[in-house]
């Protein structure tokens, strides 16, 4: 019988010190891409980097400090909700936590 897809939970998603301050890093989460974003202030934002107008990947632009998606200019800022652009819906967000031994430190992205 057809089953569903697992449900991801959580992925590591970066090491703390590959991700440095205002920038973003597409990683897989599951079977879809999901955006780690590290403000200028250094703290973790991350959401589904699946534009919900018509699935395009998104990126960050550190000039503006938003998402952006390339396919029909939308904009989202870092809350992940709509600032432009025809996207109909916010980014669907994840947590962040940061864990592991000093320099050795993990960017754990979870569901919820």
């Amino acid at each position: 019988p057809a089953g569903g897809e697992p449900s991801t939970a959580s992925v590591v998603a970066a090491r703390l010190a590959d991700v440095r301050a205002n920038s973003g890093v597409v990683f897989p989460f599951g079977n879809r891409p999901a955006i780690l974003v590290r403000t200028a202030e250094g703290d973790f934002k991350a959401f589904s980097a699946v534009c919900t107008h018509l699935e395009c990947t998104v990126q960050y632009q550190a000039e503006t400090s938003q998402i952006w998606c390339a396919c029909h200019n939308g904009f989202y800022d870092l809350s992940g909700a709509v600032v432009s652009g025809p996207p109909p819906r916010p980014l669907e967000s994840f947590s962040v936590a940061v864990r592991g031994e000093p320099g050795k430190e993990e960017i754990v992205v979870s569901r919820g």
